[in-house]
């Protein structure tokens, strides 16, 4: 488990910032029944300086709050692909405080900021075999320090108190993990697949153990960019002509329409084909016996033509996620694999 800021268990709420909106979701103390959840989209033009955009991004969270069910202050707040820097890397075979130091020096060497401002952590994943000795494959997970003191300073703008942050990978993986539960899952390798609006996140997971992860510079707004240039439109209105199609039966779309787009986003979705491609190379070739048997899709894009297009494109049986499923209460609005983030952060343990 990563740690990143202790806190107190009390049924928080899970706070998923993303680059177009915010998504707050919570449940009950008993993580059984869910108490609420509202997206709140965040203004196109949000301002360059960190401070002014900061404020927007408290003001919408407080916004999305106003009126709803929502019980009590404490969150769980998250780090995305926009504050979390996340690789594989492989080591010298080590445990406790050696392992630890091992990894902080090879993390010196990694990381796009400087390892004296850099909160570190890991994940051991397994043993693998390089040539003929052993070594440690490890989950690198690392933040830069001012990152983490402004999402800190965002949740103290919004008025709420922070119990915990968490990281994107982890909480996707517990989203999902309540739905995975039996002895004969926890031997199960899965991809999970997140896509968003500003890129893709994948993890490899062995149950409940992560294995890999890795971010893909492919999401919505590259698709929805593609889509104005091609169709020669503002882009306002190629994301919602783009979002109206992919949520239609394939009998029921506009057969132009639906060329248009295809052509469009074709170029970003090979790319994206490329990259988990590769993904699940890295894993079968690092990752000696039990191959992947399954993809979970999930995320603001994930559809069931996605899901579809996906499965013939790796090869695998590919699900299309819902992170609500195993919980009680009223569904919540809009795709509903938007929701895994916020709820694996809201099923967060806080004590």
């Amino acid at each position: 488990m990563v740690s990143w800021l202790p806190g107190q268990h009390c049924g928080p709420i899970g706070v998923d910032i993303g680059s177009r909106s915010v998504k707050l979701l919570q449940f009950d103390a008993a993580r059984s029944r869910l108490q609420d959840a509202v997206r709140w989209d965040l203004p196109p033009d949000l301002p360059g300086k960190p401070e002014r955009r900061d404020q927007r991004v408290a003001d919408a969270i407080r916004r999305a709050r106003e009126g709803r069910d929502f019980r009590g202050r404490e969150a769980v707040l998250c780090l995305g692909a926009g504050q979390l820097f996340a690789q594989n890397i492989r080591v010298a075979q080590a445990a406790g405080d050696e392992l630890t130091k091992i990894v902080h020096f090879e993390a010196a060497g990694r990381l796009p900021f400087g390892s004296e401002e850099a909160m570190i952590r890991y994940i051991e994943a397994d043993d693998v075999r390089q040539g003929d000795t052993l070594r440690r494959e490890v989950v690198l997970l690392a933040c830069h320090r001012p990152s983490m003191e402004r999402l800190l300073g965002i949740a103290e703008l919004a008025g709420l108190r922070p119990a915990a942050v968490d990281v994107e990978p982890l909480a996707m993986l517990r989203c999902y993990g309540r739905q995975f539960r039996r002895d004969a899952d926890q031997q199960r390798r899965v991809m999970f697949v997140g896509v968003g609006a500003s890129n893709t996140l994948a993890v490899v997971a062995r149950g409940s153990d992560t294995m890999f992860v890795k971010y893909i510079d492919v999401g919505g707004r590259h698709l929805d960019e593609a889509s104005a240039r091609h169709l020669k439109m503002p882009p306002g209105d190629a994301a919602a002509l783009r979002r109206h199609n992919n949520d239609q039966p394939v009998d029921q779309r506009d057969p132009e329409i639906d060329r248009g787009i295809e052509e469009a986003v074709c170029p970003l979705m090979n790319k994206l084909a490329r990259e988990l491609s590769l993904c699940v190379r890295y894993y079968s070739v690092t990752f000696r016996g039990e191959p992947l048997c399954q993809v979970v899709l999930g995320g603001g894009e994930a559809t069931e033509g996605l899901a579809e297009w996906m499965a013939a494109r790796l090869d695998l049986p590919c699900e299309l996620g819902d992170p609500l499923r195993p919980f009680e209460g009223d569904r919540a609005a809009g795709r509903i694999g938007q929701w895994d983030i916020a709820a694996g952060l809201a099923l967060r343990e806080t004590n």
